[in-house]
């Protein structure tokens, strides 16, 4: 075999070499970017964070939510029986904000696997369910709830009669929310139903207010 030959055989093989060594880098990379890719499809540890959640926090949403519930339904009777319009505008106002709320909390029990009906017994630790204060509204256990003769009562008040009466009772149906989110906020360990107790008691206690100043003058 020639000198030439020789040359030319050798040039192939180093060429040959440098291929496959391209080949076998690529194919490292690949493998890299289907690791990265694979790890990148990993679900997310902070969607863990909503399921985590004390008995305080459970007893808070499923005592808030039938509370909530029966907010949305006074207010639900403003539109047709109210005859003051700043009292009409709060009930609106009222309805708009715990209708969400009530979703997010029934989501928040149900990503705990938690009923979202309230169990037999459910006194929330830290309120009072003995009747006082010198206001309508502590049925069922629960501070602020009212009963179904109140509510029949309610409904069948129109005018000015119904603007006093609807002030009346959300101001205590508020006062016991605020006393919930008040336990939840010293009682709870879950971020987002602490952060929302705390939004409950900071928005009803000014809505309070304001109710406080239509029942003034009517």
């Amino acid at each position: 075999m020639t000198p030439t030959i020789l040359r030319r055989a050798a040039l192939a093989g180093v060429a040959l070499s440098a291929l496959l060594t391209v080949a076998a880098c690529g194919g490292a990379d690949d493998a890299g970017g289907m690791t990265h890719d694979a790890g990148s499809a990993t679900p997310s540890a902070s969607s863990s964070a909503t399921a985590t959640a004390n008995d305080a926090d459970v007893m808070f949403a499923q005592m808030m939510i039938p509370h909530h519930q029966q907010a949305v339904a006074m207010a639900d009777l403003a539109p047709t029986r109210a005859s003051d319009s700043e009292l009409k505008d709060l009930a609106a106002k009222i309805k708009a904000a715990q209708d969400p709320e009530i979703a997010t909390m029934k989501g928040w029990l149900t990503a705990w696997g938690k009923p979202t009906d309230l169990p037999s017994d459910h006194s929330m630790p830290g309120t009072s369910a003995t009747p006082g204060h010198g206001m309508p509204g502590m049925d069922a256990g629960m501070p602020g709830m009212m009963s179904e003769q109140q509510m029949t009562d309610l409904a069948a008040a129109k005018g000015p009669a119904f603007d006093k009466m609807f002030a009346e009772m959300m101001i205590a149906h508020h006062k016991g929310a605020i006393d919930m989110a008040r336990t939840e906020q010293a009682d709870g360990s879950n971020p987002e139903a602490k952060a929302l107790a705390a939004r409950i008691a900071s928005d009803q206690a000014a809505e309070v207010q304001t109710l406080q100043k239509i029942l003034d003058r009517l």
